[in-house]
C-alpha cells in the first residue's frame, strides 16, 4: 500500500514507518521536525517537512498521491505539560486530526491507524484495563485523544471510515543501536535514567512517593517500541477486513518507578541518583493495559515482554548516541 505516515520522524512514527519499508509497502513521512529527527526517518521514504496544520500542503500532498492508508502519530504528549497549556494539546492533537481526517474523506482514502493512549482511562476501574472499561482522563493529553477517537467513531458511522485505535501507555527501548528515544526536552522516565547514568544530568526525579501503590510510586506498562510498530502493521493489515478496531496494548503488569529505577541501576551499573518530587497534575496511579484481545484477535505476540530486555536496548541506544540524534548535526 501507499502508506502515510504523519509524525513519522517521532520516536514511534519512525520506527513504525521502517517497519512498513521493510513489508513492501511505499511510505510517505509528513513532519514539522518541531519534535522529529530527519536522521530517524527511514532510508527509502519520502519526507514532507510542513505542519499539518497548513492544509493547503496537506490538500497537495493528497493530490499528488494515492494514499491507500495514514497512520497518525503527530501529536504533543507530555501529560504534565498539557495541565499547564491544554489549549495547546487541543489545537496541535484534536484540531489537527480533524484537518487530517477532512482531508482523507476529501480525496477518499478510507483507512485509519491512529496512535491513542491508555491516559484515555484516567483512574482506571480496574487493572489490567480492558477495551470496555469506562474512559475518564485526569489529563488534557488524554482528552485530547479521546476526541479523536470519539471523532473517528462518527467518521465511521458516516462516511465508512476504516479505523484502528490503538491504546497505550509508555513506549520504550531502542528499535537498534542506532535508532532510538530522543525528545528535547526529555521528559520520559527510562531516557531520563539512561541520561543520568551517562553523566548528561546529575540526577533524575520520582514525582511523587504517596500513590496507592506497593512503594507509594506510580506503576506504568512499558512496551518495547518495536512491539508497538508490530501492532500498528497488524491492524493496518486487519483494515482490509474490519472496519472498526479498538485495542489495548500493555504487557499485562507493570513496574513501579521505583522498580525501573532499580532496573536502570542493574543494567547500566551506575548509581543513578534520585530526588523525590511532589506528584504531578493529572498523573494517575496504576496504568497497566491488557492486550488479551489483540493477542487473540491479530495474534500479536510481543518479543520484548521484559522490562530488562526493555532497559539493555535503551542503554545501548543512548551509550552509542549520547547527544541524541543531534551529533551528526541532523534535527
Amino acid at each position: 500500500m501507499r502508506v502515510l505516515v504523519t509524525g513519522g520522524a517521532g520516536y514511534i512514527g519512525s520506527v513504525v514507518a521502517g517497519q512498513l519499508v521493510s513489508a513492501g509497502h511505499q511510505v510517505t513521512v509528513i513532519d514539522d521536525l518541531s519534535r522529529g529527527h530527519r536522521e530517524a526517518v527511514p532510508k527509502n521514504t519520502e519526507l514532507v517537512v510542513a505542519n499539518l496544520a497548513d492544509q493547503e500542503c496537506l490538500d497537495r500532498l493528497f493530490r499528488a498521491n494515492r494514499f491507500e492508508a495514514v497512520m497518525h502519530f503527530a501529536a504533543f504528549i507530555e501529560a504534565g505539560e498539557s495541565m499547564k497549556t491544554p489549549e495547546t494539546f487541543f489545537r496541535n492533537n484534536t484540531a489537527t486530526a480533524l484537518g487530517v481526517l477532512e482531508t482523507m474523506l476529501a480525496h477518499g482514502v478510507k483507512r485509519f491507524v491512529f496512535s491513542s493512549t491508555a491516559a484515555l482511562f484516567g483512574n482506571p476501574v480496574r487493572t489490567p484495563i480492558e477495551e470496555d472499561d469506562t474512559v475518564q482522563p485526569t489529563n488534557a493529553y488524554g482528552e485530547s485523544k479521546l476526541l479523536v477517537e470519539r471523532m473517528l467513531a462518527w467518521f465511521h458511522r458516516i462516511h465508512g471510515l476504516r479505523y484502528a485505535s490503538l491504546r497505550y501507555f509508555n513506549a520504550a527501548g531502542a528499535a537498534s543501536p542506532d535508532h532510538g528515544e530522543a525528545h528535547q526536552p526529555e521528559t520520559h522516565l527510562i531516557p531520563r535514567l539512561m541520561l543520568v547514568a551517562l553523566g548528561r544530568q546529575p540526577r533524575s526525579e520520582i514525582f511523587g512517593t504517596d500513590y496507592p501503590t506497593p512503594d507509594g510510586t506510580c506503576v506504568r506498562d512499558y512496551i518495547h517500541v518495536s512491539d508497538l510498530a508490530t501492532a500498528h502493521l497488524l491492524a493496518l493489515d486487519a483494515l482490509e477486513k474490519a472496519d472498526r478496531l479498538v485495542y489495548n496494548l500493555g504487557n499485562g503488569k507493570g513496574f513501579s518507578v521505583r522498580e525501573v529505577v532499580e532496573g536502570a541501576r542493574r543494567v547500566t551499573g551506575h548509581a543513578i541518583p534520585i530526588k523525590e518530587s511532589s506528584r504531578r497534575p493529572g498523573d494517575p496511579a496504576v496504568l497497566i493495559a491488557s492486550s488479551e484481545k489483540i493477542r487473540r484477535e491479530l495474534h500479536w505476540n510481543p518479543k520484548y515482554p521484559e522490562l530488562d530486555a526493555i532497559l539493555k536496548s535503551a542503554w545501548e541506544w543512548h551509550r552509542n548516541h549520547p547527544n541524541g540524534y543531534a551529533a551528526s548535526g541532523a534535527k
